[in-house]
């Protein structure tokens, strides 16, 4: 055997163009041999350290502490290997839904292996198969912050078309947010605002959503808000109307300066018929007690559901009181 193995040697050093495609050859079986075993599916058991992130509220968005997640998958060979070339990762950040978390005590979370299953991708990627989780559950620690919740203002700058208007102005979802921080700095935080929303010529119903303006020094329990704006289409009607006063006490007087109004009501398209016809303009005498110098604003009485908005001009009556 020996004495084959030389003269095969010989042979090739002899004849270099045959010991450079003995090489080649060698190389292509090897290679060949390599893509089959990495395109086989393998069953492995994989750990990845993961840091959780949540909005729990009165919580830290991210855990203080990094949690190794095994669990046995079936994955391509090539995964397999790009995985171990990654031993040494640093752990991934992963949002989870606060919901899938349950608590234990003071800062400790835990997430079971069932809600796991829904963020695979996320843990191991596109090509990685499921078969068990190596424990039934894994723990977080979510330190608890200061926080409070305040209103979401929205900032909008909207041109109507004519004979068009918002019905309740902008709403937003939701309509209020946490706001985290020393409690010296929340404690001056009464409410968050929005970037504008900006529309020209409305002419129906809108929705979208829209960025919160980030605060120094806090962080927010949301970056973004929905909002909706209800259109209508509407009729202008301008009447005249006289101010009439009621609960006045007997013996006494109320005069109201001027005597009469310019009222412009906003109704719903189409108009079948005025429904202004019954509406009065009225002082109380309750109001002008209550007032500063005798500056009221008169108030409408029977506002039937077709009338969507009104204005007065002028809005404020001056009324002096004198006795009969």
């Amino acid at each position: 055997m020996g004495t084959l193995y030389t003269r095969l040697l010989a042979r090739l050093q002899d004849n270099g163009r045959d010991f450079a495609l003995f090489g080649i050859s060698l190389l292509l079986a090897f290679s060949i041999w390599l893509l089959q075993n990495l395109s086989m599916n393998y069953s492995q058991e994989i750990s990845v350290p993961v840091i959780a992130e949540s909005s729990i509220e009165g919580h830290a968005q991210v855990s203080s502490n990094s949690v190794s997640i095994s669990a046995r998958c079936r994955l391509s060979g090539f995964h397999l290997l790009r995985m171990h070339m990654k031993r040494r990762m640093a752990p991934k950040h992963i949002a989870f839904a606060p919901s899938e978390f349950q608590h234990l005590e003071d800062n400790d979370f835990v997430i079971s292996a069932n809600a796991l299953s829904g963020y695979i991708k996320e843990l191991y990627g596109d090509e990685v198969q499921l078969e068990s989780f190596m424990a039934s559950r894994f723990q977080f620690r979510f330190p608890v912050e200061n926080y409070k919740k305040v209103p979401v203002q929205a900032i909008a700058v909207m041109d109507f078309k004519p004979q068009y208007m918002s019905l309740g102005g902008v709403q937003v979802a939701p309509d209020s947010v946490l706001v985290y921080g020393e409690p010296s700095v929340i404690e001056g935080v009464d409410r968050v605002l929005t970037r504008t929303i900006s529309h020209k010529n409305i002419s129906s119903s809108l929705h979208g959503t829209v960025q919160l303006e980030p605060q120094t020094g806090v962080r927010i329990s949301a970056s973004h808000v929905h909002y909706s704006v209800d259109v209508t289409r509407y009729v202008e009607v301008v009447k005249e109307l006289k101010i009439e006063t009621r609960n006045v006490p007997s013996g006494r007087s109320l005069s109201v300066l001027p005597s009469s109004t310019t009222a412009i009501f906003r109704c719903v398209f189409p108009l079948s018929s005025d429904p202004t016809d019954n509406i009065r303009l009225y002082v109380d005498y309750a109001d002008f007690a209550k007032s500063i110098n005798g500056h009221c604003i008169p108030k409408v009485s029977s506002i039937p559901s077709s009338i969507i908005d009104y204005t007065l001009d002028p809005q404020i009556v001056e009324c002096v009181e004198s006795s009969k």
